[in-house]
């Protein structure tokens, strides 16, 4: 007899969607979370006053250094909030020194689902075509017909605020009303529409709540208060996560239990049964063993660490770690490639400004390749934009009346053009078990060895020429001048979009899950945090690890009610 129907391990943005769906579907459910539970009264900043928070809100420079290392420089990262990133110096890794990789964690309940941007657009038909039209990795074993109804569902559930547009690259959703765009992108949307009428530019689809749901009420969840302090937690419960949307609602159904502090250490498979039967953890505190046994067993434990999940979990049956006889656990690690910003001056708005912080950008969508051909790289990039004027934060220099006057008004507008690419699949991009190194819990360490390469390089030289383009045909003037062909190229990890490392695909000879999120291997076990993605788009991920992870679920719910696992 097992402990529970379905054991999740993690508590992120795809774990807590297994949970609700199957939590609702009737099963007990188990959650292993290997962090720390997370109280909002103590955990949250959001309701701090500026002056109650250290060193203006930055981390002190030798704490980067020392505890940081590799969070120190994540955007969303301050001295109120820095709980919410892991101590690289309690959790090493090691990547080549050339080729270094930035991993970005949280370990604590929700996960990266309470820091996170809230970016969320759905993947393209063309996106699931990708790799079976140019050969790049192997073909999704769905299209996106087979997907669009759980977009449809998540978008409804978490809330998405955004704009319909008829854009065959970013398929309209289920959308609340958007936030309004700034004087300066208003500006830039006419001119860029105007010159390049095979480029548009929308308001970014956002998981925040514009208005909020009877649904979305019930669950305690309150409309956005425009005040972008989203990672530091919503007391409010405004933007989407796990802690405040889908873990309640697995809550309530009486059906979810939680751990945390609790370290997944492996899966255990029995051979003669060919399935796995339970997950054995490491409790965080004590170091003590314990084992969790289950019917049916998900990962959500973020690409990187469910790879090393499954590689660590090796058996006589499956010598290079479980549900791997493909060899590609751990393979095609991809992330997303970012680069150098371009920024301009917007004249002629000095008496625009605008009214609260709305907790978004606007967005240029990808056209490279799509309503602009042959472009001189494979798949495309988008482009984010952020607005805002300086000034009127005390900067100037001067005192007394000379002070005050110089600060009367705020300063320029300004615009930014942020370009973000398609990374392509390729299979010596991996994470592979340290051969000699383990943690303070005696498990290897990740290995890390990925890079960029000549297409992502092409796609940040054209995304540069393109801004500087776009800016000075709009006669907003550049105000950093790069130059095209020395682009900043992001390393790996950067964007904090890893995924990848136990892809789907049709042949369990090249893949090493179904259309299902189903091991090839293994009928009860499930990946479906971004470990599953065959090509990365360049849209941000989350939206499309949501709607899988619904999917994935119901369907593991019927397979289990049919006794077929």
């Amino acid at each position: 007899m097992s402990d529970f129907d379905a054991i999740v391990v993690g508590s992120g943005m795809s774990g807590g969607w297994v949970a609700k769906e199957l939590t609702e579907r009737g099963l007990k459910v188990l959650v292993i979370e290997r962090g720390k539970d997370i109280d909002p009264l103590k955990d949250y900043s959001d309701m701090k006053q500026p002056w109650e928070k250290k060193n203006l809100d930055r981390v002190a420079e030798d704490e980067l250094k020392r505890d940081y290392a590799v969070q120190g420089d994540v955007y969303a990262m301050f001295e109120s909030n820095k709980h919410f990133w892991v101590k690289d110096i309690d959790h090493p890794y090691e990547s080549p020194e050339d080729r270094p990789y930035k991993w970005r964690r949280g370990y604590h309940l929700g996960g990266r689902s309470l820091m996170w941007a809230r970016m969320s657009y759905r993947l393209a038909p063309l996106d699931f075509e990708s790799n079976l039209k140019d050969g790049h990795g192997v073909d999704w074993p769905i299209r996106y017909e087979d997907i669009a109804p759980w977009y449809d569902k998540v978008e409804t559930f978490a809330g998405v605020s955004g704009s319909k547009e008829g854009l065959a690259q970013l398929p309209d959703g289920q959308f609340l009303p958007p936030f309004e765009m700034t004087a300066a992108e208003k500006v830039l949307k006419e001119r860029l529409e105007a010159n390049y009428p095979t480029r548009k530019m929308i308001i970014a689809r956002s998981a925040n709540l514009k208005t909020a749901t009877e649904e979305h009420l019930a669950l305690g969840r309150g409309p956005c208060q425009s005040r972008n302090l989203c990672f530091h937690g919503c007391s409010y419960g405004a933007y989407f996560s796990s802690n405040s949307a889908t873990l309640p609602a697995a809550k309530r159904t009486g059906n979810l239990t939680i751990v945390t502090d609790a370290i997944a250490h492996s899966v255990n498979y029995d051979a003669k049964t060919k399935r796995v039967t339970s997950v054995n953890v490491i409790d965080a505190n004590t170091k003590e063993k314990r084992t969790y046994t289950g019917k049916v067993v998900f990962l959500n434990a973020s690409a990187i660490a469910s790879a090393m999940i499954l590689l660590n979990s090796k058996s006589e049956a499956f010598p290079n770690g479980l549900a791997n006889s493909s060899d590609q656990v751990g393979r095609n690690l991809m992330d997303h490639v970012g680069g150098t910003q371009v920024t301009g001056i917007v004249r002629g708005i000095e008496d625009k400004y605008t009214f609260g912080r709305r907790p978004t950008v606007s967005y240029i969508p990808r056209y490279g390749n799509v309503t602009e051909k042959d472009k001189p790289y494979d798949r495309g990039f988008a482009f984010q934009v952020y607005s805002g004027r300086s000034g009127w934060y005390g900067e100037r220099p001067g005192i007394g009346q000379e002070f005050k006057l110089a600060n009367r008004m705020p300063g320029d507008w300004t615009i930014t053009l942020d370009p973000m690419g398609e990374v392509l699949p390729y299979s010596d991009n991996r994470v592979t078990q340290h051969k000699s190194k383990t943690d303070k819990w005696g498990m290897p360490i990740a290995y890390i060895d990925a890079t960029m390469r000549q297409n992502e390089t092409a796609l940040m030289e054209a995304a540069v020429a393109d801004a500087i383009e776009i800016l000075t045909k709009a006669k907003i003037e550049v105000l950093n001048n790069p130059d095209p062909k020395k682009p900043n190229v992001s390393p790996p990890g950067q964007k904090i979009h890893e995924m990848g490392t136990a892809r789907m695909g049709r042949d369990p000879k090249t893949s090493v899950l179904n259309g299902w999120n189903q091991a090839h291997d293994v009928p009860n076990l499930f990946v479906t945090d971004g470990a599953f993605m065959t090509s990365s788009a360049a849209q941000n991920p989350s939206l499309t690890y949501m709607a899988f992870s619904a999917r994935a679920a119901n369907h593991a719910a019927d397979l289990l009610k049919e006794g077929k696992i």
